[in-house]
């Protein structure tokens, strides 16, 4: 370019950084431009709202945000490595590290923020550390290697975060916060609570209402614990500030621009500040000019746009942000949004807690009906509807939007219900017009589509599945034929292909494909949607039309996830678990001698789990027939682990042993157990039996729940306890026996016959058009004269059941696949090793992430015979 190119210097290549290249880019600017980009950190831009994900196997890599073919195609010079020292604003010049001068004619600062580390004895001792960038997780994640405990100072966002990384390193792992509750500025006193008690759940401990008054150090200057300002000391090798952060406006202030008092670079609604019009700020380091300096990338990026659209002579402003935000933290959701806290004069409060499933949900409403704002902790599903009624009154009661499935009738809002101006994705200020024109005006026919020309749905993605409803509600309401196939290989949805596979007894995923497919699909392989899926049809189906019930038969084996390749849940160091069924929790002390022995011989690591069974961890592909060799010699079998099949049925003791007792659960448990396992279907199941009111076996979380009454059981389905919580709706009561088993018969059979490929029951019994009601009328009244073949599909799956286990044992062909390596059956994968830890071994992580041959000292885990 000619020196008398106009030249844009950009101060900070962060996300909001790369987002105002972007939008510089898309405007045309990169043409009529020069762009320098100096930036500090040793790698372009890079996802900091995903930053954990790197402890659960995300490289630097993935977390890019830059595409180098987007730098050069735009002629961008990005100077990675090379911080701004210095801004010379009368000669309009900024110095690099390098000792580079750049002239500018426009300087943006987008140079962040910095973590606010307490003013304490010894903060900067060896084994303190900050979590702020990927550099600090290397140093972290190095630190632990030879620790066993660690403690984040604050119980915020990345706090929270900061702890779960230091568990998933496996560290004793402490969280301190100064304030009374975790997130304090998202969450309000209950969700807080709700937050508290399923963190400690997870073996997290919580100090809350503490501050950090000194770190102490042993001789050597390295950390050994902390004192806190109640006079406590907390014992820890290890330590993480995570206590908020602090605009980044040094460079501000060393060249004379107006900051604000708590500090930010001042600036006005163009984002360009007001001691010189050639000098603009945006992101973390910006005081806005409604007097807040925003912590989130959504503001960040409104204040992105606004500057390029300002420099291309275009009117835009920032005025202000909406902090509402979704959140994933240690697998809980946690939302946010509007008047969380309650602040408008004269408002109510609707709240529904549920303690003892970690659910805490309330909505902040005015006196008129208008919903303010709101609270979610343990299930932030209807978040994006509730968002997006914000500021208006929603046409339905505010109680019947946090009451949640099976406590109540709680209403569901479709996307037609919400107002064009609504905001879909708070990230990107995408509305829901502007959806609706990429529909309609764009032709977008898929959300991919509608998510590149609206960038909706692309930061967090909190967003995608409201968008994706909304995208269908529009393409339908256009005339426009919605493909509901169940992917690109078939035009059929799963419950279709369910049908033609039972009418028509096909056996075989290449003659369906052939025969069914997608005209451009037929005669190929088939893909990793479709060959799983159907290959759960075939095998749920199989006594009925004649296939071989065993998953690793012929051409079935090549249709199975891994999981069901190898009969085994693959672990993350590519060893595997092995999980035997022991129905009902029951027991004897022979069993539980041969579990002990096996997992002493083969150097396993045990666990008892949550659902009354003991897994085994650790296993190497080639061990696990001997294994299982041993525990079918002992009369163990499969516990299905690994499949999308039954998994357990817990139980309490019931009145055998309890005196609140009233039915014998454990013998239900058991009998149910026997009769469903290895019953493939779209996904897990998990079911439960109580012997009485009091629910110790927890069957209102499970697919299928039982709960005695003194006249018989009460049957209880779609129920879920994970990452979306659900309890489990009154299907039908005081059954008898053979009553309830004939329910549970159809009912299964109805879900497997109609529910979309990796859908729990929960999920289903709310998509299933007339939801509850209609299932009970199939499953209880036979309202579509189907019962009869359902019970019959249930009959000759118990009729042909065959412990899978056992049948690959005997069978040399099978028990060929268990290797490492097919040119190499007799060696070992050399990556998988272990190290000591509590009297058992645990993954050797670090081995693992730079992928070397275990040292003399490591454990390889080999079996003792």
């Amino acid at each position: 370019m000619s020196t008398d190119t106009p030249t844009i210097v950009l101060v900070g290549h962060g996300m909001v950084g790369q987002r105002f290249l972007q939008a510089l880019a898309e405007r045309g600017l990169t043409a009529t431009h020069r762009v320098v980009v100096l930036c500090e950190e040793p790698r372009p831009a890079y996802d900091r709202v995903q930053l954990t994900s790197y402890f659960s196997g995300r490289t630097p890599g993935d977390l890019s945000l830059t595409d180098p073919a987007f730098i050069e195609a735009h002629g961008i010079e990005l100077r990675v490595g090379d911080p701004a020292l210095a801004v010379d604003r009368a000669a309009r010049e900024v110095t690099a590290r390098s000792g580079l001068v750049v002239r500018y004619d426009v300087l943006v600062l987008a140079t962040g923020s910095y973590p606010f580390v307490p003013p304490v004895p010894n903060k900067d001792a060896e084994g303190c550390f900050v979590y702020r960038t990927i550099e600090d997780l290397l140093a972290i994640e190095e630190y632990a290697k030879n620790s066993t405990t660690g403690a984040v100072v604050g119980g915020g966002l990345l706090g929270l975060e900061a702890a779960g990384a230091l568990q998933g390193l496996g560290l004793t792992s402490h969280i301190v916060e100064f304030a009374p509750r975790l997130m304090p500025v998202q969450v309000d006193e209950g969700g807080g609570a709700a937050l508290l008690r399923t963190i400690e759940d997870m073996g997290l401990s919580v100090h809350t209402g503490v501050g950090t008054q000194e770190i102490v150090v042993g001789e050597d200057g390295a950390v050994t614990g902390m004192r806190l300002s109640d006079g406590s000391e907390l014992a820890t090798d290890l330590v993480v500030f995570s206590a908020g952060v602090r605009p980044r406006d040094q460079l501000a202030r060393d060249c004379g621009l107006d900051v604000g008092e708590r500090g930010g670079i001042t600036v006005d609604e163009q984002c360009r500040t007001v001691t010189d019009p050639r000098v603009f700020a945006i992101g973390e380091c910006a005081l806005a000019a409604d007097g807040r300096v925003y912590g989130l990338v959504a503001p960040g990026y409104e204040q992105a746009e606004t500057v390029a659209a300002t420099l291309a002579g275009d009117g835009s402003a920032f005025t202000g942000a909406d902090l509402s935000t979704k959140l994933k933290l240690l697998g809980v959701d946690v939302a946010s949004f509007g008047d969380a806290h309650g602040t408008t004069g004269d408002c109510l409060d609707v709240v529904y807690s549920d303690s003892r499933a970690g659910l805490y949900k309330k909505l902040v409403v005015g006196r008129d009906g208008t919903l303010l704002g709101g609270v979610l902790v343990g299930d932030a599903e209807a978040y994006g509807t509730l968002k997006a009624f914000t500021g208006s009154v929603p046409p339905v009661p505010p109680e019947s939007l946090v009451l949640p499935a099976g406590a109540g009738a709680p209403v569901r809002l479709g996307p037609s219900a919400l107002p064009d101006d609504a905001i879909i994705c708070s990230c990107n200020n995408v509305r829901k017009g502007t959806v609706r024109e990429a529909v309609t005006v764009h032709r977008c026919t898929t959300v991919p589509e509608v998510k590149k020309c609206t960038k909706a749905g692309t930061t967090c993605g909190s967003c995608v599945k409201v968008l994706g409803r909304l995208v269908e509600a529009e393409l339908e309401a256009s005339g426009v034929e919605v493909d509901k196939g169940l992917c690109g290989c078939f035009s059929q949805s799963r419950e279709e292909l369910y049908e033609i596979v039972l009418a028509l007894r096909v056996t075989s995923f290449r003659d369906l494909l052939d025969r069914h497919g997608r005209e451009g699909a037929r005669g190929g392989d088939g893909c990793e949607v479709c060959k799983p899926a159907v290959g759960s049809i075939i095998a749920s189906l199989a006594p009925t039309i004649g296939a071989s019930t065993h998953v690793l038969d012929g051409e079935q084996a090549a249709l199975q996830d891994t999981n069901d390749h190898f009969l085994a849940n693959l672990q993350k160091n590519g060893s595997y678990s092995v999980v035997p069924r022991i129905p009902g929790g029951e027991i004897t002390p022979e069993k539980l001698i041969v579990i002990g022995e096996i997992a002493r011989d083969f150097g396993l690591y045990t666990k008892i789990t949550g659902g009354q069974r003991i897994d085994m961890f650790g296993a190497r592909v080639e061990q696990l027939p001997l294994i299982w060799a041993r525990l079918v010699d002992a009369g163990f079998e499969s516990g299905h682990a690994y499949g999308k099949s039954l998994r357990t049925v817990k139980s309490c003791v019931g009145q055998t042993w309890c005196r609140y007792g009233v039915q014998d659960s454990v013998r239900m448990a058991i009998d149910l157990e026997l009769r469903y396992r290895g019953l493939r279907s779209p996904h897990k199941l998990k079911s439960a039996v109580s012997g009485c009111q009091r629910e110790c076996a927890e069957a209102r979380s499970k697919d299928f729940g039982v709960i005695a009454t003194a006249s018989g059981w009460n049957l209880y389905v779609g129920g879920n306890g994970g990452a979306t919580p659900r309890h489990a709706d009154l299907l039908a009561q005081d059954l008898s026996d053979a009553g309830l088993v004939r329910l549970i018969d159809r009912f299964l059979m109805f879900y497997i016959r109609t529910a979309d490929r990796l859908e729990r029951t929960s999920v289903w019994l709310d998509r299933i058009p007339g939801g509850l009601d209609h299932v009970r009328d199939v499953v209880v009244h036979d309202s579509l004269g189907i019962c009869d073949e359902l019970e019959n599909l249930m009959a000759a799956h118990v009729a042909h059941y065959r412990d899978e286990w056992a049948e690959t044992i005997s069978d040399p062909g099978k028990l060929a696949r268990f290797v490492s390596f097919v040119n190499a059956p007799d060696t070992p994968d050399p990556v998988v090793a272990f190290v000591p830890e509590r009297d058992q071994m645990k993954p050797d992580l670090p081995l693992l992430a730079i992928g070397l041959r275990p040292a003399d000292d490591v454990l390889e885990g080999t079996a003792t015979r």
